[in-house]
């Protein structure tokens, strides 16, 4: 059992002003509670969080807050090498998503994660993975 922590769930849950600030705050503490299993997030949703977090709040403060945070919790974080880059190539070619979130799937698929933390709807038609909302 393990989770696959998607960008729009950590920057609601940093962000108080999200509209989905409420639902992140009860979905993230039992995500880190470890009721879903092992947390993963990769770096490219590292890079998105902390430049997200960085642009809508102008503050390098809280986006560095937000990166050592992410750093020196309990997600393991995940690198798009080769493998999951041709993956999440070839998702790309087919889907209507963006490139980080079709290498997220990549990564989904190649290390057997069953569930996706996520508010992109996106994620919404892909098969054989439960998404957390």
């Amino acid at each position: 059992m393990s989770v696959f922590l998607d960008t729009s769930v950590i920057v609601a849950y940093y962000n108080s002003r999200d509209e989905l600030h409420e639902r992140a705050f009860e979905l993230l503490p039992e995500i880190v509670r470890g009721e879903h299993g092992r947390v993963f997030i990769s770096d490219y949703i590292f890079d998105e969080a902390v430049t997200v977090s960085l642009v809508r709040s102008k503050s390098l403060k809280k986006a560095l807050e937000l990166g050592e945070h992410l750093l020196k919790s309990e997600v393991h974080l995940l690198k798009v090498d080769d493998d999951a880059f041709n993956l999440g190539w070839e998702i790309f070619q087919k889907a209507n998503m963006s490139f980080t979130d079709c290498s997220s799937l990549a990564l989904v698929r190649l290390y057997g994660i069953d569930k996706i933390a996520t508010f992109d709807t996106g994620f919404d038609r892909v098969e054989g993975v439960k998404i957390l909302k």
